[in-house]
């Protein structure tokens, strides 16, 4: 795909998510600081004080018009690309057709804790309990096995969506051992990682795994794949009701 189009086709996604997201403001901080931008820097390049952008972002200011939307975007991918163009690669990347591997993914219009996704899945902390205060942005809920024997290389890339800053639940885990390792040789790492499946003891590998990455990693004990994916869907559905 041509820069030119991948610029587009990532232009439209976030202008689209913004304008259509039930708090602009905190879509638009998210994608902001996922291409690693500062207020003051995006203030700068649209002549504009960087209180204006903190009164969108914070919900201070009445919702942006799209007008403004499309000249924030353009600003976000045009400061980007100007630096090299790392994250509008990525992350174009990333959002490619997902594989039967994936049996949900979703990118939360606000920040959730991860300790919170860590109650709806009904988790115990196995590593990384310090971790439970960061934000987590969206998260992808795999079939352990497809994932492990049908994703190499870049098709693995294709569990992080829009973004890394998510849990990822590994379903269909006896051990746990597999799906860290699987992460071990990605240099791209999920924030949170949570197994899920009949498993009986969590093999020692798995969570010094996770330790040694700084990974967060949590055991889920909701029943059911179904309940799992259910749970994680009503969450997601309050993130979208809340408002600024």
């Amino acid at each position: 795909m041509a820069s030119s189009s991948i610029e587009e086709s990532l232009s439209n996604r976030i202008a689209g998510e913004i304008i259509l997201s039930n708090n602009p403001g905190a879509t638009m901080r998210k994608w902001r600081e996922l291409l690693d931008i500062s207020q003051i820097k995006l203030a700068a390049q649209l002549s504009l004080s960087p209180s204006v952008i903190s009164d969108y972002e914070s919900g201070r200011r009445k919702s942006p018009g799209t007008s403004f939307v499309r000249k924030f975007v353009k600003a976000l991918i045009s400061m980007d690309m100007s630096a090299g163009g790392r994250f509008v690669r990525e992350i174009s990347r990333l959002t490619r057709t997902a594989s039967d591997a994936i049996l949900d993914i979703k990118e939360f219009s606000l920040p959730v804790k991860a300790k919170k996704i860590c109650e709806t899945v009904k988790g115990r902390v196995l590593s990384g309990k310090e971790l439970l205060g960061r934000d987590i942005y969206g998260y992808t809920v795999v079939d352990s096995i497809k994932a492990i024997t049908s994703l190499s290389g870049n098709d693995f890339l294709q569990i992080f969506g829009s973004t890394s800053e998510r849990a990822v639940i590994f379903t269909g885990v006896t051990h746990g051992r597999s799906p860290l390792i699987a992460i071990k040789v990605h240099q791209l790492k999920p924030k949170m990682i949570i197994i899920h499946g009949p498993i009986d003891r969590v093999d020692e590998l798995a969570v010094k795994l996770a330790e040694y990455d700084q990974l967060l990693l949590v055991l889920s004990r909701v029943p059911t794949v179904e309940d799992l994916v259910r749970a994680l869907n009503k969450l997601y559905r309050a993130t979208h009701r809340l408002k600024p």
